[in-house]
C-alpha cells in the first residue's frame, strides 16, 4: 500500500503539521521540526509535545510514514572545521527532537564539499559525522537524500549514498531518500518504462531497496541531466506523468513515506488524489 502525502506546515507549533497533513487527505507526511532557517530553536514544552501526540492520533498517521527534514543550513561535510563542528551538533540536536516525537527516521541533505576538498575526502567527512550523530542518539535513523548535483553538493549518484552506506558503522540505523526531481536532474531517465527499469535496478545494484525509507515526489523543471534542482508540479514538468504511473505500481514503494514537494501547495490534495487514480492502470 501507498502512503502519499506533502512537507506540510508546522507554522505556529509542530502539533500544526498533523492537522495539515489531514486537510489534504494524506497518509503520510513530512515537516520541519524547527525553523529550517535558523542554527538554534527553543526546546520542545510539555504542552507543544502533548498537543503533537494528540493531533497525531487524530490524523492516524503512523511514525514509519513520517519524513522529518533537518535545516538547510546543515553541512556535515564541510571543509572547515567550526562550520562542520556547528552543523554536526544541529543535527544531532534534531535527530533528539524527532526522537522526543516519537519519529524514527529524519532526512537529510548529505553534505557540500564547498570546492575546497575532493568529493571523496567530503564524503569520509559526512560519513564521520553521521556516525557520531548515531553514537549520541538511540532511535532514529538517518536517511540520506539523493540531490540534482547542484554546486558542489553531493548526493547525486547512487554510487555517493552506497559509500556513504559502507561507512557508517550502525547498518540498522542509515536509509535513503530518493527524490524524483534530483534524481531526473542529476542523469537518472525514469520517463519511460524501459529507462525506469533500468535506473531502479540500478539503483537496487549499487544502494538496494533495503534502504529505501522514503521518497519526494516531484516532477522536474530542468532538463535531464542538468543538475539543476527546480521541482515541478505533477506532470508539467520534464518527467512527465508516466513515471508516477510506474512508480504508484511498484510494490517496492510499499509502505513508506511518499512525500509531494511540488510548487504549488493549493493543489496538493488534487495531486495527492491523481496518484492514487493511477493505481492499478
Amino acid at each position: 500500500m501507498k502512503y502519499i502525502g506533502a512537507h506540510v506546515s508546522s507554522s505556529g507549533g509542530v502539533y500544526n503539521a498533523p492537522l495539515n497533513a489531514m486537510e489534504i487527505g494524506a497518509k503520510a507526511f513530512a515537516l520541519f521540526t524547527k525553523n529550517q532557517k535558523q542554527w538554534v530553536a527553543k526546546p520542545l514544552d510539555s504542552q507543544t509535545i502533548d498537543l503533537w501526540f494528540k493531533n497525531l492520533e487524530l490524523s492516524k498517521i503512523l511514525p514509519k510514514h513520517i519524513l522529518p527534514h533537518d535545516s538547510y543550513l546543515i553541512n556535515l561535510g564541510s571543509p572547515d572545521n567550526e562550520a562542520r563542528e556547528k552543523s554536526l551538533n544541529a543535527f544531532i540536536d534534531e535527530m533528539e527532537r524527532c526522537e522526543i516525537l516519537g519519529l524514527d527516521r529524519l532526512n537529510f541533505h548529505p553534505g557540500s564539499h564547498l570546492r575546497k576538498i575532493s568529493e571523496e575526502a567530503c564524503l569520509d567527512l559526512i560519513a564521520e559525522s553521521i556516525n557520531k550523530a548515531l553514537d549520541s542518539t538511540k532511535v532514529v535513523k538517518a536517511v540520506i537524500e539523493n540531490t540534482a548535483g547542484q554546486g558542489s553538493n553531493l548526493g547525486y549518484k547512487f554510487e555517493h549514498l552506497a559509500y556513504l552506506i559502507d561507512k557508517v558503522e550502525d547498518k540498522s540505523r542509515i536509509g535513503v531518500c530518493i527524490d524524483t526531481c534530483h534524481m531526473f536532474s542529476a542523469g537518472y531517465d525514469i520517463r519511460t518504462s524501459e529507462a525506469y527499469d533500468k535506473t531502479w535496478n540500478e539503483f537496487d545494484n549499487i544502494v538496494g531497496f533495503k534502504y529505501l525509507m522514503g521518497m519526494h515526489l516531484n516532477d522536474a523543471k530542468p532538463a535531464l541531466g542538468s543538475k539543476v534542482d527546480r521541482h515541478d508540479s505533477l506532470g508539467k514538468g520534464n518527467i512527465g506523468l508516466d513515471s508516477f504511473r510506474f512508480l504508484m505500481n511498484d510494490e517496492r514503494m510499499d509502505d513508506i513515506p511518499l512525500i509531494l514537494e511540488t510548487i504549488e501547495p493549493e493543489i496538493w490534495k488534487e495531486e495527492i488524489e491523481l496518484l492514487y487514480s493511477l493505481e492499478g492502470k
